[in-house]
């Protein structure tokens, strides 16, 4: 047997679980891409926030909160989080307010800290300092060196065409070469179903949702790296410096069919109208444009554990845009559900995240 573990998939979920895994046995990371975090996990907001998701995801991110204060000389920095809504979004404001423990802010306030919102268009504001962005290249690599400090193996460049249970467990062909592996570890994103499905089990119903963003050009005049990250009441868009300059999303879920996602321009449009609404700075120039495919599970839950049909294929899916985050304590508890350890992550959550829910 080549491996005892086959993972599908280099993004963050793939790369994260493959590093837990390796102490366990040989580990054989293939990737589609010639890079890893080529899709979902390249195009992130990067932000780190405790109180963002499901209090199951919520309890994912506490746990690897100190895992990445200290990954590497730690992979956090400082940002920050405010919330800002309109008159007619008192109640999308008051869920966020308690939901992410936001301080209250008067639209001067809120001006003062980041100069181009608009006092006149502000009737909430709200912000909080337990918010980070996330070096995702740094935290991405730390895994893969993880991965081959412990003899493992990342194969880039290889698409997997097809997929054989056999008595000793799969022989996946990738690449036009065969790897036979004891464990399948299916970490494929937005192509998880399609995985399954060349294994020959049901998919549990996956849907990835484009998320789109836009560069903007700072506004004349301002230097936004030390604004915090502004969203909209609700997540009606968003907007985060980086490197000087300004992104900008709709916060868009459209569902669509796995592939290398871009952004609509009607959908860029629509979400800049909405940003510009709140702010006194006009968008002139949109310097360029993406967008990525964040997976959801039908419940919105991350998927972490065996398949109840086959004992020999686990799910490590559904990051659904908080894979960068949740990945330190994810990659934890899956390594703990294979390894068949006992712990208290395991404990607290492996039945939240279970497939058998779907089955």
């Amino acid at each position: 047997m080549d491996t005892d573990f086959i993972v599908i998939g280099g993004g963050i979920a793939g790369v994260s679980v493959g590093a837990r895994l390796a102490p366990l046995g040989r580990v054989t990371l293939l990737e589609t891409e010639k890079a890893l975090g080529y899709h979902a996990s390249g195009r992130s907001a990067a932000l780190f926030d405790e109180c963002l998701g499901a209090p199951a995801i919520v309890a994912l991110n506490r746990a690897g909160h100190s895992y990445h204060k200290t990954a590497d000389g730690g992979v956090l920095s400082p940002r920050g989080l405010m919330v800002v809504g309109r008159a007619e979004d008192g109640a999308a404001f008051e869920a966020d307010r308690r939901h992410m423990a936001l301080r209250t802010l008067t639209p001067d306030e809120a001006q003062e800290i980041v100069p181009i919102l608009d006092p006149a268009r502000i009737a909430f504001a709200g912000i909080t300092d337990r918010a980070w962005d996330i070096d995702t290249d740094r935290l991405l690599q730390g895994f893969a060196r993880q991965i081959r400090s412990q003899g493992g193996r990342i194969e880039t460049g290889r698409k997997v065409t097809a997929i054989v249970r056999v008595e000793t467990g799969w022989q996946v062909t990738a690449g036009g070469e065969t790897v036979e592996g004891r464990i399948l570890v299916n970490a494929a994103g937005a192509w998880v179903d399609d995985v399954a499905r060349m294994a020959g089990l049901a998919p549990l119903g996956f849907t990835p949702m484009r998320r789109s963003m836009a560069q903007l050009p700072a506004p004349a005049g301002q230097d936004p790296r030390r604004w915090p990250m502004i969203l909209g009441a609700g997540e009606r868009w968003y907007c985060k410096p980086e490197a000087g300059k300004l992104l900008v999303s709709p916060a868009d879920e459209d569902p669509m069919a796995p592939h290398d996602a871009f952004a609509d321009d009607m959908v860029l449009a629509e979400g800049l109208a909405r940003y510009e609404e709140m702010v006194t700075a006009a968008v002139t120039r949109v310097e360029t444009s993406w967008a990525g495919l964040r997976t959801f599970a039908p419940d919105r839950l991350l998927v972490i554990g065996f398949d109840p049909r086959d004992p020999a294929f686990f799910w490590h899916a559904g990051q659904g845009g908080v894979g960068m985050q949740t990945s330190p304590a994810a990659s934890e508890l899956a390594a703990d559900i294979l390894g068949g350890r006992a712990s208290e992550l395991r404990r607290m959550l492996e039945a939240s995240f279970s497939p058998a829910r779907f089955c």
